[in-house]
């Protein structure tokens, strides 16, 4: 995939020093800002418990669901700030999220799982809309038996299919490759390229396997303990030596970029 160029335009999506807390007391995020210009992948990457998830619920407004709220910053779509608004409203506005773990409806169909992502929509055109899905994944036209019967790869590329019915202008994907073989991650990531290459639909990823991040992204953010340190383009990323050690080469849990004395974070991050 061929680099995107960041653009100098207003992104579509703006974070500014954003915090995040839960039950009012524990700080998860610390002041996070990050941009996601319009029609390209952008990562974020990092070690667990960094705030990668917890980023993403905020966009979505999913936070109020595990007690927690943006207590500072603003998040804007659009030039619109959203961090005030509900999870249903943000839907509508034009964000999905696919969610950590998938979360189909398992006793629902494939197609009736579809239909769900459709409900923000009207109802006009959804059999045209399914079947553009089934172009992308025509294994789940296949399927016709319950969608918890389908295999993990499968249930993926269904809570994919299903963020499409929505038409959304953005997709948050967290963790699509979480306990897919290697076959399945490539297949799956190919698959998410393609979308954003022939529906110009933007996507922020959050990905503990790298090397596809990058590989497919055009951008991206490195957080550590809901703080972003570093960000470039994925050439940068790609050829940094640390990241190579910490996010490439299989050492990231041992390792913290904070440990670093060649290592200067951004004025912005502080």
């Amino acid at each position: 995939m061929e680099a995107l160029k960041i653009e100098s335009a207003e992104p579509l999506l703006s974070i500014n020093n954003v915090e995040v807390i839960y039950d009012e007391v524990i700080l998860v995020l610390r002041g996070v800002s990050l941009d996601v210009p319009e029609g390209q992948i952008v990562t974020l990457l990092g070690p667990n418990g960094a705030g990668k998830s917890t980023t993403l619920k905020a966009i979505s407004g999913l936070l109020k669901s595990e007690d927690g709220e943006v207590s500072n910053g603003e998040i804007r779509f659009m030039g619109e700030r959203i961090d005030r608004k509900n999870a249903e409203d943000i839907v509508r506005s034009g964000i999905f999220q696919v969610m950590e773990g998938r979360r189909i409806v398992e006793d629902m169909t494939c197609e009736e799982n579809l239909r769900l992502g459709a409900y923000t929509r009207s109802q006009k055109n959804i059999r045209d809309e399914i079947d553009r899905v089934y172009t992308y994944f025509p294994r789940l036209k296949e399927r016709s038996g319950l969608a918890g019967y389908l295999s993990g790869g499968e249930q993926q590329m269904l809570a994919i299919g299903r963020a499409l019915m929505a038409n959304p202008k953005m997709i948050l994907l967290d963790e699509p490759s979480m306990g897919l073989s290697p076959l399945l991650v490539k297949e799956v990531f190919g698959i998410i390229e393609k979308i954003n290459r022939e529906q110009g639909i933007t996507m922020l990823l959050v990905e503990q396997n790298a090397n596809f991040a990058l590989k497919n992204a055009s951008y991206g953010y490195i957080m550590e303990s809901g703080k972003v340190v570093l960000d470039g383009t994925r050439e940068e990323l790609l050829n940094n030596q640390d990241v190579k050690e910490f996010y490439l080469g299989g050492n990231e849990s041992s390792r913290s970029f904070k440990n670093l004395k060649s290592y200067k974070r951004r004025k912005r991050w502080l």
